[in-house]
């Protein structure tokens, strides 16, 4: 399975728990949400072990195992969490009604008594469950055989046995403090025994345990670790569940099981405190036995972090239902004997046990928390970020857990550089929106910030379509985080895909208006703090203009989250007339020429907000006219090649002079009516700071294209009176327009860089000159004669 296979079947799995929504659906034990994440950990390492390189891989599958038993806890102790427990009689209960009830039944009854034991049992069985494979000792054709024969050697000879060897079979011989040993290759042999055997204790294997002592021949080792069971008895039972299985368990009358298992306990303890016994057989029976007085010497052996976690909760358990047996053996046949048979139980007050139950728990926050600083000597160490999160989970410490993470991820102390960040994030992401779906309450900041190092792990890893998945789940901030990733989409996604990502936030609960608006801003914004600022000198228009640039481009294509949808156009109008304003006032009428075609035409029918639309549809009648003025010059240029070669017939040039007649009337006629109608001139005065920007905006605006529009008009006007003579007189008549005080137009020519008065002024006189070149000294005389 490869990188981005991974990241989409854990969404797969979210988007699949998120549809169905239901907790029996999300804790079910076999197709539930932790149970499936677990096996896409555990398929992806059986691929990467399957790979050729798989040893330079270690790193990764360790924490990928790390992972897997992470969610195997989580489906450990949930669902017991979130559901009530069925109701059940109270050892008390039971022993009242048969104070025969075997002791498996009274343990059962206990732990269904304390949601914590039950708890710890089912860590415990999650951790026997994790624990590495147990390696079987080598195959042995008899019980020490190689001590055997040279006893049996030195009997048949008569010689003496030979110094330090033990003289006789029996399984104790080398334990009674006379210094004998074994053979070496049988003192090898049983060390790696022992030590197979408490892999096997380790792992919960048992009955693997106990074959494996038959194999090597020591039915007496079985026996031993068989004591271990509780004693079963299904036909002295009264408890409901063993009598329903009287018709359909052929064991039904038999018995199993340790009935004097108290004194089996005790003699263990012993044997494990005994220190002629060696390293390996005192742990055998601190394991099988786990006591507080042999914690120490189980913990000696311990390699792991979750070894000392097996080894603390194995003797937390043991403990718990040892002292609760003990309390009630006056009443139990089977743990005091026939003396308490008339002997009712011990009565408790219930806040007796409250008080004793969360005494108890007290204790077992305190050992466990000890694991926080405990030292190591395999595998990852404590402060570990998953075995912090399997611990605190261990603890019902959701909330310290969550705030930890984050603020580990916020501090940098989980940097993103390591190898182990991907997952850990992965994890934490999944586990907070698991936590969401079974309403167990998550601190709303850490969420946020362990989501949003996972929508940036998705980000890096170029998982597109997966983001709004993830940024759905960020509450009141899911619309400002996805519209985010979009922006930071920049130029790399086409329309089209541009669209696809916008409408995948529906899918995910998300408002894709308040997106797409939300995109728009910050892309603009962007954009803006990318782009110079508008400041003085006025540009110049004149010059050829270089292509639009990477910066403009964003800006332009910033424009494309609101024109997706209608319900977004009133916000594309004031956008689209924001960046007008910028490019127009930046002298790049190119990039602006270029917004209005990426702009849907619905806008033009827009009425709201009155300003603004007025002002968009003055910026579209700028543009009929700036391509007009590109007609009537392409008309120019066509003019020699009608008056002049093989072309140039009478037909072809009055053709040409009419075509060219009726641009310049319309550019004539189009520039007046700008000139005349408060072309972007604000009809109230800025109430706003933001208002004041936009007007002073439309000003600079003016102030470049107004002095332009005239000078380029009266240009066309002077140019073409040889061919339209009363083009000369219009060209003066535009002055008029001018000078009028009802337009104001000579406010508009500035000295900042632009189109100057004087410039202006300098055309007019030679116009008024071009009038004398037909004869007469009156110079107005081509404006008072028709």
């Amino acid at each position: 399975m490869s990188e981005g296979g991974l990241f989409a079947s854990y969404a797969e799995v979210l988007s699949i728990c998120q549809s169905n929504n239901e907790l029996d659906s999300i804790l079910d034990p076999e197709d539930g949400y932790a149970p499936r994440m677990r096996q896409i950990c555990h398929d992806h390492i059986a691929d990467l072990e399957d790979r050729p390189d798989s040893r330079s891989l270690r790193e990764e599958l360790e924490i990928l195992r790390l992972e897997e038993n992470a969610w195997g806890l989580l489906q450990a102790v949930m669902p017991a969490r979130k559901t009530d427990p069925p109701a059940s009689k109270t050892a008390r209960e039971l022993l009242l009604e048969n104070p025969y009830t075997p002791t498996s039944t009274l343990a059962q009854a206990i732990m269904n008594a304390s949601p914590l034991l039950t708890e710890l049992i089912a860590v415990r069985e999650w951790l026997q469950e994790t624990a590495p494979p147990p390696t079987p000792p080598e195959a042995n054709t008899g019980y020490w055989k190689f001590t055997k024969h040279t006893v049996m050697q030195s009997l048949r000879t008569g010689h003496a046995q030979r110094d330090g060897l033990v003289s006789e079979m029996d399984p104790d011989a080398v334990n009674k403090g006379d210094g004998a040993s074994l053979a070496a290759d049988d003192a090898s042999y049983e060390k790696n025994l022992l030590q197979a055997l408490y892999g096997y204790v380790r792992a919960g294997k048992l009955e693997d345990a106990v074959e494996i002592c038959r194999l090597a021949h020591q039915p007496w080792r079985a026996a031993s670790l068989r004591g271990s069971l509780f004693f079963t008895w299904k036909a002295l039972s009264t408890d409901k569940k063993d009598q329903d299985s009287e018709e359909t368990d052929g064991d039904f009358e038999s018995f199993s099981g340790n009935p004097k298992r108290t004194l089996w306990k005790s003699t263990c303890t012993r044997a494990a405190l005994n220190p002629l016994l060696s390293d390996q057989e005192r742990l055998l029976y601190a394991s099988i036995a786990p006591s507080v007085e042999t914690s120490t010497i189980l913990k000696s052996s311990c390699r792991t972090w979750e070894d000392h976690l097996w080894a603390d909760i194995s003797v937390l358990c043991e403990d718990k239902t040892g002292r609760e047996l003990a309390r009630l053996a006056t009443a139990s046949f089977w743990e005091g004997g026939v003396e308490g048979l008339d002997k009712p139980p011990a009565e408790q007050s219930e806040s007796e046990t409250v008080e004793q139950e969360e005494t108890w728990e007290h204790d077992v926050s305190r050992v466990l928390e000890s694991l926080q600083s405990v030292a190591v000597a395999e595998g990852p160490a404590t402060d570990h970020s998953f075995h912090l999160a399997q611990l605190f989970i261990i603890l019902n410490k959701i909330e310290d857990l969550l705030n930890g993470f984050a603020h580990r991820l916020s501090s940098g102390a989980v940097s993103s550089s390591s190898f182990e960040y991907e997952t850990v994030c992965r994890f934490f992401a999944h586990l907070c929106l698991y936590l969401q779906m079974i309403d167990v309450q998550t601190p709303p900041d850490a969420t946020q910030v362990i989501l949003e190092s996972y929508i940036s792990v998705l980000e890096e890893a170029g998982q597109r379509n997966l983001i709004a998945l993830y940024a759905g789940a960020l509450g009141d901030n899911a619309v400002d985080r996805y519209a985010a990733f979009l922006v930071s989409l920049g130029l790399t996604a086409d329309f089209d895909e541009r669209r696809a990502a916008l409408t995948r936030a529906s899918e995910h609960g998300l408002d894709v208006n308040k997106v797409a608006l939300k995109t728009a801003e910050s892309s603009i914004n962007k954009a803006f703090s990318m782009l110079p600022q508008l400041k003085s000198p006025l540009p110049s228009i004149i010059n050829l203009q270089p292509p639009i640039n990477e910066a403009e481009t964003f800006l332009l294509r910033s424009i494309e989250w609101t024109t997706f949808s209608p319900d977004t156009h009133d916000a594309a109008l004031i956008q689209a007339t924001t960046m007008l304003r910028y490019f127009l006032g930046a002298g790049r009428i190119q990039a602006a020429q270029t917004l209005l075609s990426l702009l849907p035409p619905e806008l033009a029918s827009l009425t709201t907000p009155e300003e603004i639309a007025t002002e968009y549809m003055h910026y579209n009648q700028f543009f009929v006219i700036w391509d007009t003025i590109a007609k009537v010059v392409n008309a120019q240029g066509q003019e020699a090649a009608v008056t002049q070669g093989p072309a140039a017939t009478r037909e072809a040039k009055a053709t040409w002079l009419s075509q060219y007649r009726n641009l310049i009337d319309q550019a004539h006629e189009q520039i007046v009516r700008l000139l005349t109608v408060e072309w972007l001139i604000a009809e109230e005065e800025a109430e706003d700071d933001a208002e004041k920007q936009r007007q002073s905006e439309l000003a600079r605006i003016r102030q470049i294209y107004v002095p332009e529009l005239i000078i380029r008009l009266h240009y066309i006007l002077f140019g073409s009176r040889k061919l339209i003579p009363q083009n000369l007189k219009r060209a003066l008549e535009l002055a008029n327009i001018v000078a009028d005080a009802r337009y104001k137009l000579y406010d508009d020519f500035v000295n900042d860089g632009g189109r100057t008065l004087s410039e202006y002024l300098g055309a007019v006189r030679q116009a008024v000159l071009a009038g004398l070149e037909g004869g007469g000294s009156d110079p107005f005389r081509v404006v008072t004669y028709p």
